[in-house]
């Protein structure tokens, strides 16, 4: 069989893979603090059809033939780039400016990150994402703003402060992580990222301090989708897969030709 075959079956699943991934980016254009993929392909292992030679006394030496096999997933990467800020003017929508990540609490009790600051508050008045999952301090607490508040603001270093009979007190303080590796967090859905082997250890701290970032009340960060960048990205993808699909119907009218023969 046409090696040419298996190499543009190779090129057409992982053309697709990427159209999945441009499909994905495009599906969360206006998703708060999504932060988009990218495709990469890589070259599949090469037939060796004659090695290289060195150059002699008498003749140069000769560069190695090889046969590329096709194509594979090289990697799929999250690009943690600043998305840009959409202002709301609602208080408990909070946006980072700079690399932290918000620290939210599973129902578990283990932590998950997000970038996505659209808060709210509990019945019980603790601050928590849209899923109902607590929103943590710097040190790992919930942060509760009493009923009887009559007002309540959070300042760029993340402080919560509340007014309680006409004297405002502080509530808390909004905790930030950071990462060593970001990209090599793992999307959990609901815009949440946990952490991995290969992201490092979450560096737990104040907004304002360790390149975290601050905090801006009022203002949601928005996705970093880019339409036009996808949509030439996909016409790419569309073409590469079309491409594929020719290799694939040329090998196989050569294979007729050549059953034709007898």
């Amino acid at each position: 069989m046409l090696q040419s075959m298996y190499s543009g079956i190779s090129g057409l699943q992982n053309h697709q893979t990427k159209l999945d991934v441009i499909g994905d980016n495009i599906a969360n254009v206006n998703t708060h603090g999504f932060k988009k993929g990218r495709f990469n392909f890589q070259d599949m292992m090469s037939q060796q059809v004659q090695g290289a030679t060195e150059p002699g006394a008498n003749q140069g030496g000769t560069n190695p033939t090889q046969i590329g096999l096709g194509t594979q997933t090289g990697s799929i990467d999250t690009i943690h780039a600043q998305g840009a800020m959409q202002p709301t003017s609602r208080e408990l929508d909070l946006a980072v400016a700079g690399d932290g990540f918000f620290r939210i609490q599973n129902p578990d009790g283990g932590e998950s990150y997000t970038r996505a600051g659209n808060f709210s508050r509990d019945s019980e008045g603790d601050i928590v994402t849209e899923d109902g999952y607590y929103v943590l301090d710097a040190g790992g607490g919930t942060i509760t703003i009493d009923e009887g508040a009559s007002n309540f603001s959070i300042g760029s270093d993340g402080t919560v402060t509340q007014v309680m009979d006409g004297e405002p007190q502080e509530a808390g303080t909004i905790g930030l992580a950071t990462f060593a590796n970001p990209e090599g967090l793992e999307a959990m859905g609901g815009n949440l990222y946990g952490e991995t082997n290969n992201s490092g250890d979450a560096n737990n701290l104040e907004p304002g301090t360790g390149g975290s970032g601050e905090i801006a009340a009022g203002m949601l960060e928005m996705s970093t989708v880019d339409l036009s960048e996808e949509f030439v990205e996909m016409i790419s993808g569309q073409r590469g897969l079309q491409a594929n699909t020719r290799i694939i119907t040329t090998s196989d009218e050569v294979l007729q030709e050549i059953m034709n023969l007898k």
